[in-house]
């Protein structure tokens, strides 16, 4: 008899620490699916089968979760910025371009010239 109660008492317990967990289970779920998929929201919610409105509600809901979501995206793009670099040490003249138009803009590698002027009053402009 007291073999069967320890059972009944074991079960119960474990049922009851099974509840408050669903949710730490759903956000770990999410945070291991975005990890995953390299912080792409769709292809994580979809992989851990949940909708992205379920998603933004947590991530909306609970600093933590979007901070470490946060996290993930950065080191995706960490990913990708490493990936690049493989690519420019490789001799690739398209991601060297890339990057130069990117991170090397004040040093003049640029595509077209952004001049922002404050004026009052009408501007003509004459493109003949």
């Amino acid at each position: 008899m007291a073999h069967i109660y320890k059972k009944v008492k074991k079960q119960k317990m474990s049922q009851q620490s099974k509840q408050p967990k669903k949710r730490i289970t759903t956000k770990q779920k999410l945070l291991n699916a975005l990890e995953e998929c390299h912080g792409v929201v769709t292809t994580a919610c979809k992989k851990a089968g949940l909708s992205r409105a379920a998603y933004y509600k947590i991530w909306n809901a609970d600093e933590n979760f979007r901070q470490q979501c946060d996290e993930i995206q950065e080191s995706a793009v960490d990913f990708v910025e490493s990936q690049l670099f493989k690519q420019i040490q490789e001799g690739n003249i398209t991601g060297q371009i890339f990057y130069l138009k990117t991170k090397g803009k004040h040093r003049g590698y640029i595509e077209k010239t952004q001049i922002q002027q404050e004026t009052t009053g009408s501007i003509q402009f004459d493109f003949t």
